[in-house]
């Protein structure tokens, strides 16, 4: 069951590897590595944070709200890029044995999707996060981008 204390461990600096594919609908697309680094600051005594991701290689940065809802006990997750400034639709899900899954609709490139985000691995160390999108509503997902999060060496 989710708590407002589900995204503790994001709290602070890491170091971020990403893989993404080139389509993001095409299961078959190439991938594309890059690093990036992370910052999360914790709010409202852990029921939300807000995190920025710096990604040099697309010469652009990223900012994600979560927020946990008491009521529900789910977790809405805000994403905005710096390309845009905009807030794009909202994923909402919950942690369940180490797992958090999070699902919303959304538009990529004029065609409707399903969004989920998957937070996997998750150790003081280390986390995995996993975007993929579906066409066909929820039968069949292209994961089409993944981010393995790592703490910096301590200097």
């Amino acid at each position: 069951m989710s708590t407002p204390n589900d995204f503790d461990f994001l709290h602070g600096e890491w170091e971020v590897r990403n893989r993404r594919r080139t389509d993001f609908l095409d299961p078959d697309s190439a991938w594309v590595e890059f690093p990036a680094v992370s910052h999360c600051l914790p709010l409202f005594g852990g029921a939300a944070n807000v995190d920025e991701i710096d990604m040099p290689y697309l010469g652009a940065k990223g900012l994600t709200l979560r927020l946990f809802d008491p009521e529900t006990r789910q977790w809405s997750l805000n994403w905005a890029a710096s390309r845009t400034g905009k807030l794009f639709p909202p994923v909402v899900g919950r942690f369940d044995g180490g797992r958090g899954e999070f699902y919303g609709d959304d538009t990529h490139e004029g065609r409707q999707v399903r969004v989920r985000f998957v937070w996997s691995g998750v150790s003081p160390g280390g986390a995995r996060w996993e975007q993929a999108f579906s066409v066909d509503g929820g039968r069949t997902w292209v994961t089409n981008w993944t981010m393995d999060f790592s703490r910096p060496p301590v200097s």
